[in-house]
């Protein structure tokens, strides 16, 4: 298998391929982090990168057991060999089911993705086995460190939940080739001793005591918790400078030393080794992944010395040492005889009939889920019909409408009401025009006589000048009724100038304070004229009808106003 392997991986050589595992390298290399002094932090960075360069934070623990799974690697031995295009598929699969659970708005390139990982993984070692592929995947992949070691636990411990060292020796080989990629192997390279130096004092390594890793890791692992905090710290923000770099503000981790009062230095300062003024890196420091206001640290204290939270929490949730053992259902026999099924166990040829607990406790659960979900169905049927009937009363549909009797006459009742409302609006704009065609004809015969008496005698107008003022009126049948001025004179249209929502009544009684001013205009300059001619023609009687015209003329338009307006 080994072999198929290797082979697998001489034929798939491309240009592509090798260029894409050059241009991770180099894009590692432009990272500069070979200038942080602290073999853990570079280490941590470098993994770090690779895993985000992979698109590896993505994907969490259970997304890698699933495609374990599929990919049969299960029912595999751990030792066994992978050829590189199992490998290729199950990253393949990796990427794809990861493309498809993103949104629309972070895409990533699966393929482009999967040669990258699938070259990084066979750079340290072309050889690759079960247990390598999935030690590598675990350890770089995203989600807690609690879930990754318990899977990990799972693939390096016996039927009874104790751990064999022997594979655990075999994990630490596979896993500690991460560190060897980045060219991180003298620091953390394998030996042969460093399993039994994780746990020297104990002979039975449970799950719990295997968790202990995260609070407590070995040397050779002190890197894994580091990636996690890493990751966790990568956008908490400190609102404080820098002693060195004098930054305004820092993110990621925090240094505040412990000997000089107020000095404290960004993630990039400290792991270089910058220091300034009095301090020296042989100083103590502390590590900081939160800012927390002076008064928060007070209140945190005084609840410690109170008692009121517990000073410190547990590193992991604590686990049953003895894993869950499945119902073997290989011995059962059922009887059919009985009115209800028993379960009888056979053994050394004796029937002896038991009831499992595990299998009662099982049966309580089926049926808790079983009543639950007849609850959950009932529930949503009557949300349904609830939702169904609101519908209905808020979307009545037309053809219930066009069937009740009572809107039907109420309907009618308000068209009746629109079209008796139009016609009388219809009656009173015709009244309106005809009374200013009216007074248009009247102001010119007024102003008509006043040009007349400023030249000669004034004469009693024309029987042909009234009957044309009478015969106006009936050419206005012949315009259609309109709310508008249009072919009347300026000076009824200045006294029925439309404003915003105009009054009929409102503008004949400023039409009627229009046509009093001219009367009264007339009169003043009929009486400047020679009194002398004024008497003789008042002695004589001849024009006593034209004097007294205005005021007969006054007269009769406030008749018709009063009418109109009544």
């Amino acid at each position: 298998m080994e072999e198929g392997g290797q082979r697998d991986r001489g034929r798939r050589a491309p240009a592509t391929a090798q260029a894409e595992e050059r241009r991770i390298f180099l894009e590692l290399g432009e990272q500069n982090f070979d200038a942080i002094c602290l073999s853990t932090y570079r280490t941590a960075c470098k993994l770090r990168f690779i895993q985000k360069r992979c698109n590896l934070h993505l994907i969490d623990i259970y997304n890698v057991i699933e495609a374990v799974r599929d990919a049969g690697l299960n029912a595999v031995e751990l030792n066994a060999g992978i050829s590189v295009t199992r490998l290729e598929n199950l990253v393949s699969s990796l990427f794809n089911q990861l493309s498809k659970r993103l949104p629309t708005t972070h895409t990533i390139n699966p393929q482009q993705s999967t040669v990258l990982l699938v070259e990084f993984l066979l750079a340290p070692d072309s050889r690759l086995t079960v247990l390598s592929v999935k030690a590598m995947l675990a350890t770089l992949c995203g989600g807690k460190l609690v879930d990754k070691l318990r899977y990990v636990f799972s693939q390096v411990s016996d039927p009874n939940g104790v751990l064999v060292l022997s594979k655990f020796d075999q994990f630490l080989r596979e896993a500690l080739k991460l560190p060897t990629a980045v060219y991180e192997g003298p620091s953390f390279g394998y030996t042969q001793t460093l399993a039994r130096s994780c746990f020297p004092q104990q002979k039975r390594v449970m799950l719990n005591m295997f968790l202990d890793i995260v609070a407590d890791p070995p040397q050779c692992l002190i890197w894994l918790p580091l990636m996690h905090r890493l990751a966790n710290v990568e956008h908490v923000y400190h609102p404080v400078s820098c002693s060195y770099c004098r930054s305004n503000g820092m993110t990621g981790f925090r240094y505040r030393c412990l000997r000089c009062r107020g000095y404290q230095l960004c993630q990039n300062c400290f792991w270089r080794g910058n220091t300034s003024g009095s301090h020296s890196n042989k100083h103590q420091m502390k590590e900081h992944s939160s800012w927390k206001s002076p008064a928060t640290k007070i209140g945190r204290a005084l609840s410690r010395t109170l008692g009121c939270v517990s000073s410190r929490e547990p590193p992991h949730p604590v686990y049953p040492e003895e894993p869950e053992r499945t119902l073997n259902l290989a011995n059962i026999v059922y009887d059919m005889t009985s009115q209800h099924s028993h379960i009888y166990y056979t053994k050394c040829q004796k029937v002896i009939p038991t009831r499992s607990i595990n299998f009662d406790a099982n049966k309580q659960k089926r049926e808790l889920i079983a009543q639950l979900e007849s609850k959950n169905r009932e529930i949503l049927a009557e949300i349904k019909r609830l939702r169904a009937e609101h519908d209905a009363v808020c979307q009545p549909s037309p053809e219930k409408g066009s069937t009740n009797p009572t809107l039907l006459a109420e309907l009618r009742l308000l068209r009746q009401r629109k079209d008796e409302l139009e016609q009388r609006m219809s009656s009173l704009q015709e009244s309106r025009r005809e009374l200013m065609v009216q007074l248009e004809g009247l102001m010119k015969l007024l102003k008509a006589q006043a040009a007349g008496s400023s030249h000669s005698s004034p004469s009693r107008p024309s029987p042909s000048a009234v009957r044309s003022v009478g015969a106006v009126p009936s050419q206005t049948h012949m315009y259609p009724p309109q709310d508008s001025l249009a072919g009347v004179g300026g000076d009824v249209q200045e006294a029925f100038a439309q404003g915003p929502r105009r009054n009929l009544r409102n503008d004949l009684l400023v039409a009627a304070d229009s046509i009093t001013n001219t009367v009264s205009s007339l009169v003043k300059e009929l009486h400047s004229d020679d009194s002398r001619e004024e008497e003789e023609r008042l002695l004589n009687g001849k024009e006593r009808g034209t004097v007294l015209f205005p005021t007969i003329f006054f007269y009769c338009i406030y008749a018709v106003l009063n009418h109109l307006i009544g």
